[in-house]
C-alpha cells in the first residue's frame, strides 16, 4: 500500500510538474514574509469590523435553518422508506448528490456573475450546498428507521402525514439536529470564503485589507473569525453530544 501510495504521488508530481524540491529554498522567504508583514496582528473592534462579523455569523445560521426546512421536506420524498414514489426518491437523491458536489465558491462565482455580488446572493449559495448537505445526510438517517415501526403504522390504519408526524420525525429528530448543528459550523467557514468574492461580511473586509496590502489588520480578522469558528465548534460538539446522548 506504501508502494502504490509512493506511485501514485512521483505520478501525480511529474504530471504536473511540481518539483518539491523548489519549494524548500523557499520556504525562508515566506516565513520572513509572514513573520516581517502579518505580525503582530492589529485586531479591531470597530464597528464596522464588529458589523462584518456580524453579517457572516447571520448569513451562516439563517441559510442553515432555512436549508435545514427544505432539506427535511426533501428527505422524506427522497428516501425510500417514507417516499410514495421511488421516481421522485430518486430524482431527489440525484439532484442532492449533484448540487452537493459544486463547492460553495463555484455556486458563489456563478450567481456572483449572475445576479451581481451582495449578501443575498451569498445567502442564496450557503442555501444551495447546504440543502443538498442535509438533504442527503436527513435522507441516510431516515433510511435507518427500523422498517417494522414503519410497517406497525401501516398496520394501525396510519396515512402518509401520520406515519411522518407521529413516527419518521420523531424518531430522526436527534439526528437532524446533530447533522443540522455540523452544518451551522461549517456555513461559518463557507460564509467568509463566499464573503470574499462579493457575499459581504469578514470576507470582504479580509480581501480588503490583502488588496491594500494591510497585513498587520488581515492577520486581526484572520485571528476573529478563527476564534469564532474554534468557538462554534465547541458549542455545537457540546449540543450535538446533549442531543445524541440526552
Amino acid at each position: 500500500m506504501t508502494g502504490l501510495m509512493a506511485a501514485a504521488f512521483i505520478a501525480a508530481t511529474a504530471y504536473t510538474g511540481f518539483n518539491p524540491a523548489e519549494i524548500i529554498p523557499q520556504l525562508g522567504e515566506g516565513w520572513k514574509f509572514f513573520t516581517e508583514d502579518f505580525l503582530p496582528p492589529q485586531v479591531s473592534f470597530s464597528e464596522a469590523v464588529m458589523e462584518c462579523i456580524a453579517v457572516t455569523i447571520s448569513l451562516a445560521i439563517s441559510s442553515a435553518f432555512v436549508a435545514a426546512v427544505l432539506a427535511v421536506v426533501a428527505a422524506v420524498f427522497g428516501s425510500e422508506k417514507t417516499s410514495p414514489s421511488r421516481y421522485v426518491a430518486g430524482v431527489i437523491r440525484g439532484t442532492a448528490t449533484f448540487l452537493r458536489n459544486i463547492p460553495t465558491l463555484v455556486w458563489a462565482f456563478i450567481l456572483f456573475s449572475s445576479l451581481g455580488v451582495g449578501t443575498s446572493v451569498g445567502f442564496i449559495a450557503l442555501v444551495i450546498t447546504s440543502f443538498a448537505f442535509m438533504t442527503r445526510t436527513f435522507i441516510e438517517v431516515i433510511d435507518e428507521i427500523p422498517q417494522d415501526t414503519l410497517e406497525c403504522m401501516e398496520a394501525v390504519g396510519a396515512d402518509f402525514w401520520q406515519r411522518m408526524f407521529q413516527c419518521v420525525i420523531p424518531c430522526c429528530i436527534a439526528g437532524f439536529i446533530s447533522w443540522f448543528l455540523y452544518c451551522l459550523e461549517v456555513n461559518i467557514r463557507a460564509s467568509t470564503i463566499v464573503g470574499m468574492v462579493g457575499g459581504g461580511g469578514s470576507g470582504m473586509v479580509l480581501l480588503s485589507y490583502l488588496k491594500a496590502f494591510k497585513y498587520p489588520q488581515a492577520a486581526g480578522i484572520i485571528l476573529m473569525i478563527a476564534a469564532i469558528v474554534i468557538l462554534v465548534d465547541i458549542m455545537t460538539g457540546c449540543l450535538r453530544k446533549r442531543v445524541m446522548n440526552p
